[in-house]
């Protein structure tokens, strides 16, 4: 069997429904739009929650707890795995290092770097922020973890 010689179970496709012609297929003349008004209009309708102008339920409601998403800090991460693919001329790595090999974007969020993969060249790398088990294995591969602006 290939994949050209499959076909649908019988049943399984439709023919499209084609609206608007004529009064025998049973969607004619208003093509299953109702009568006139906002949504039998091409383009028209209301838009999702409207209540017909009744105070909508997500306004009724009252608004509990706290969220944290305006006030929290966003980090540009690396992984230990990607920096072992840097150059082996490289030996200090900062933002600017990762922006030129295409690791991280030059914006202001802070660098953390993370764990996952092996690392086995010493580097010094500089960042604001590192995760215990890429500290660990920095050190373990004789290099240095700085913490910036520490």
């Amino acid at each position: 069997m290939r994949l050209h010689s499959l076909s649908n179970v019988k049943g399984a496709t439709h023919r499209r429904k084609r609206v608007g012609n004529g009064e025998g297929n049973g969607h004619g003349k208003t093509c299953g739009r109702g009568g006139k008004g906002q949504t039998a209009r091409s383009g028209g309708g209301i838009r999702i929650g409207f209540e017909g102008g009744q105070m909508p339920i997500f306004r009724r409601l009252p608004i509990r707890g706290f969220n944290n998403k305006n006030f929290r800090t966003e980090y540009e991460s690396v992984n230990v795995a990607e920096l072992a693919k840097l150059d082996d001329s490289v030996t200090e790595v900062n933002r600017e290092a990762l922006v030129k090999a295409g690791l991280v974007r030059s914006n202001d969020k802070p660098l953390k770097i993370l764990g996952e993969g092996e690392l086995s060249k010493a580097l010094k790398i500089t960042a604001e922020k590192f995760s215990a088990s890429a500290k660990e294995k920095i050190e373990k591969a004789g290099g240095e973890a700085i913490v910036a602006g520490a």
